[in-house]
């Protein structure tokens, strides 16, 4: 079931992720078509204050999600509440602040430090005006987008995305083709579609559908610290790569000129449309890890890891190779003159770039368990590594004796350094080469259940949940489990799980499973029940029949009899039920 999620979750995540990556291609497309190759360098000079903003976005968004879904594990939904109204507080006031700050950079011509090119210095100014409008909606549209993936609403954040597309074509051909905005027109039209995005995701929540509430209670210091603290090590990629964005610029003006800045530029561009994809599997890995880390469920930790290694790294080998074979066809986009140096540099930036993807989507899922299980030195060593040091110093290094294609070599370098920094973080853990994924990814021994102290099945039909009782009972007493709660756990698992197949089963056409997991560890029974049925809350309708026919939903009002404690909640598309015994 895991993997099923995983892959369920993906194409939403792939699309969300390429919604800034459209806005950038978009722009781009206009600039060097329709404005000038100065206005495609005034787009790539400004990249890095783009990346800068992302990491902001992704500060409160990591931060955010990882606390989410600790909470979701531990069904704490006061705390999830305060989680969400925090984040959404902190993304309007840190959005007013750089959205001044950016307009008093390029209104009063402060942007010296990206550019001394004075051809194309009063194009960035415009550009960065444009900008600044759209700085608020761009780090709200990413807190909102991540609540809406929490509460399993993907399709209102794919209205949006389509919207999105939409309004700035449209408002790029008027303000950019037809009435000759140039540069600030470029912006205006990413900007105003940016304010369409937000609004649409932020209306579900305005309208009071979802389940999480808005609150103006006064945060605990303490939830600040900790949602900063635990985004932080994963927003530092986008913060160092904004700090290797402004190295990398300077010098590729100072060896290859501003046509070198314009093929990165448009490389960069190109590459983020595929980019979304290894960033999208990073969302949903980052996501379930944390809530497998709020379970305390090792299995699920451990397969989450084995999913992206075995079969999202494969994926992207074939996507990088599609695009190291359409390399030609896509710098065409931007620039249609092979004579022209700036087209054979975008060339060969699009045949190198594509192996980073590949090693990426191992560095990313790594990260984002790392900074899930709270590995915060280990995640900065490898962050600063990562988003700085390697491609800036590659970059310095190579490109007195090669050029251009010493920018793109040092990102694959980069990929490299950084997979054999987490292999010696592994390595020096376990005191040896990992042999397994719990080595691989340093899991604590007293971490969750080990394998000995749990079983898992999966049931399809009612004769397979008929007959699962007796199997659970006689997994609880070779665990030491006193008779009364051994049968009182497969008697529970036996009822839960017939109904889900008598009322679940039935609702649609699709093909659906159950997954039982019982753990038996310090003489405490708890069972698991997931499945990927419609919704369906038991205490909603033991409430329901409580006063009725005393034999309507009795195997529910048994169940809660003998247990000690019951949870459900729906998580990401999933009935998730935890009984102790």
């Amino acid at each position: 079931m895991v993997k099923k999620l995983m892959f369920r979750l993906l194409p939403i995540q792939i699309i969300l992720m390429a919604t800034g990556t459209i806005n950038m291609l978009v722009s781009s497309y206009f600039a060097s078509n329709f404005v000038g190759t100065e206005a495609m360098g005034a787009v790539g000079l400004y990249f890095p204050l783009n990346i800068f903003f992302s990491a902001v976005a992704q500060l409160l968004v990591g931060g955010s999600a990882i606390l989410c879904g600790e909470h979701l594990g531990r069904n704490d939904q006061h705390r999830l509440h305060e989680v969400y109204s925090l984040d959404i507080i902190l993304s309007v006031l840190i959005g007013i602040v750089f959205t001044v700050i950016v307009f008093i950079l390029a209104a009063f011509d402060l942007t010296g430090f990206l550019t001394n090119d004075m051809a194309v210095r009063p194009l960035l100014n415009k550009y960065m005006i444009g900008q600044a409008i759209g700085i608020i909606p761009v780090i709200l549209s990413n807190q909102y987008a991540s609540f809406l993936f929490i509460e399993n609403k993907a399709r209102i954040t794919q209205l949006a995305i389509v919207t999105y597309i939409t309004v700035n074509l449209l408002l790029n051909y008027l303000f950019v083709r037809m009435m000759h905005m140039e540069s600030f027109g470029l912006a205006l039209a990413s900007s105003l579609g940016m304010w369409v995005f937000m609004l649409i995701e932020a209306w579900y929540f305005i309208s009071g559908r979802s389940k999480l509430r808005f609150t103006l209670e006064k945060p605990a210091a303490g939830e600040i610290k900790e949602l900063l603290r635990i985004g932080l090590p994963g927003a530092l990629v986008n913060g160092y790569q904004t700090f290797r964005g402004l190295v990398v610029n300077h010098l590729l003006v100072v060896y290859v000129g501003t046509v070198g800045v314009s093929a990165f530029a448009a490389a960069n561009n190109l590459m983020a449309l595929f980019w979304a994809i290894p960033c999208g599997m990073q969302a949903v890995t980052r996501m379930m890890f944390s809530v497998s880390l709020g379970e305390e469920d090792r299995k699920s930790l451990t397969e989450v890891m084995r999913v992206s290694m075995t079969r999202y790294v494969p994926l992207m080998c074939v996507v990088s190779a599609f695009v190291m074979v359409c390399a030609k066809p896509l710098t065409y986009i931007f620039y249609k003159d092979p004579s022209d140096p700036v087209y054979m540099m975008t060339v060969w930036g699009m045949r190198i770039l594509p192996i980073c993807m590949v090693l990426g989507v191992v560095c990313m899922a790594y990260t984002s368990y790392a900074q899930a299980a709270d590995k915060q030195r280990f995640v900065h060593i490898l962050t600063l590594s990562d988003g700085a040091i390697a491609v800036s110093a590659a970059t310095a290094i190579l490109i007195p004796f090669i050029g251009m294609n010493s920018v793109y070599i040092a990102n694959v370098i980069n990929g490299i350094v950084s997979i054999l920094i987490i292999l010696i973080y592994a390595t020096v853990s376990a005191h040896h080469f990992p042999r397994t994924m719990d080595e691989f990814m340093v899991i604590p021994d007293w971490f969750g259940a080990t394998e000995h102290e749990y079983t898992e099945l999966s049931v399809k039909s009612i004769d397979e949940a008929i007959n699962i009782s007796q199997q659970i009972q006689e997994f609880c007493l070779s665990k030491g489990i006193d008779e009364r709660r051994s049968f009182y756990t497969g008697l529970a698992t036996e009822e839960m799980v017939c109904n889900v197949i008598d009322h679940g089963f039935t609702k649609d056409k699709k093909n659906h499973s159950v997954d039982v997991r019982v753990v038996c560890k310090n003489d405490q029974v708890t069972l698991h029940i997931k499945d990927d049925c419609v919704p369906f809350d038991p205490e909603e309708r033991r409430n329901i029949t409580e006063s009725d026919d005393v034999v309507s939903n009795i195997g529910i009002r048994m169940v809660y009899s003998i247990a000690k404690n019951i949870k459900y909640q729906n998580l990401f598309g999933l009935n998730v039920l935890t009984i102790s015994i």
